[in-house]
């Protein structure tokens, strides 16, 4: 069946309600339009869907207007664009995050996953690993560039991102410091911390998954970790979290945890590094 431009426009015309000031609304009556919107869309069964597009095309877009909403299929978020950049809608805040008392300290049970600083600017996602390499600043991918990985690794951040003004962790959390770790092994028997922490088994954790038996409730995942030179490791295998503690002008310190030892490792690596970020109450 062919339709005309006037058809077209019927149709349209049928399925939107205009009100006498020029309101719209679509599956709502006339008068039922509410007077504090220009645009009223009732439905009990459909949603609204806005335009979906990757980070490329996103960013490929002509000057976007402040306000502009978008899908960003590469983040998986819903996304507006504010006077600064672009923020994500669906960011997790720290009433996401289901937290563990261990000792005195309440643990996020999970790996962070925002892509906003405190403050709602955005970090940004660096997938290039030339580019990566060269940051002074703060950044965060998914291992191996893959957003299926994120579902339950979160995601790594170099420490740029960590140490930034802004704040990475949300309102009420903090990045833990070296001494907050050593508190936490301490806490769970020092040696044996590494085994209390790791999520048991090895459907995720490469065999033999040495001591683990979660009985913390850290819940540590093998999430591995980015090299400083944009490179991928470890997927399986370690298990690395971030200190604010830095040890030296280049390097910064991190805990381990690995899939053959029962043991938390302590080690520093370049602020390049992408690592995944545990927070730590206030």
């Amino acid at each position: 069946m062919k339709f005309t431009i006037f058809t077209i426009v019927l149709i349209i015309a049928l399925a939107i309600t205009t009100s006498s000031n020029a309101q719209v609304g679509i599956g709502v009556s006339t008068a039922d339009i509410n007077p504090s919107a220009q645009l009223d869309v009732t439905s009990t069964t459909k949603g609204f869907l806005p335009p979906r597009m990757t980070t490329s095309q996103r960013d490929s877009i002509s000057t976007p207007a402040t306000g502009l909403v978008i899908f960003n299929t590469t983040t998986n978020s819903l996304e507006y664009k504010s006077s600064t950049g672009w923020v994500s809608l669906t960011t997790a805040t720290a009433v996401n995050y289901p937290s563990v008392l261990i000792g005195a300290q309440y643990w996020m049970e999970k790996n962070l996953e925002l892509t906003t600083y405190r403050n709602g600017d955005p970090i940004p996602y660096v997938t290039d690993a030339t580019e990566w390499a060269s940051l002074t600043t703060g950044a965060w991918c998914y291992y191996n560039n893959d957003p299926a990985n994120g579902n339950l690794y979160g995601k790594l951040y170099n420490w740029y991102a960590v140490n930034d003004p802004r704040g990475l962790a949300p309102s009420g959390w903090h990045v833990p410091t070296l001494d907050e770790w050593s508190t936490l092994e301490t806490t769970l028997g020092g040696y044996l911390a590494g085994g209390k922490m790791k999520v048991a088994g090895t459907s995720r954790w490469s065999y033999p998954n040495t001591g683990a038996d979660n009985s913390s409730g850290f819940a540590g995942f093998p999430g591995g970790y980015k090299n400083a030179d944009g490179t991928f490791q470890g997927f399986g295998l370690f298990g690395n979290w971030w200190s604010s503690t830095e040890t030296g002008t280049t390097e910064a310190s991190i805990r381990e945890l690995l899939y053959n030892r029962v043991s938390m490792q302590f080690t520093s690596y370049s602020k390049s590094g992408g690592f995944s970020v545990r927070c730590v109450k206030d």
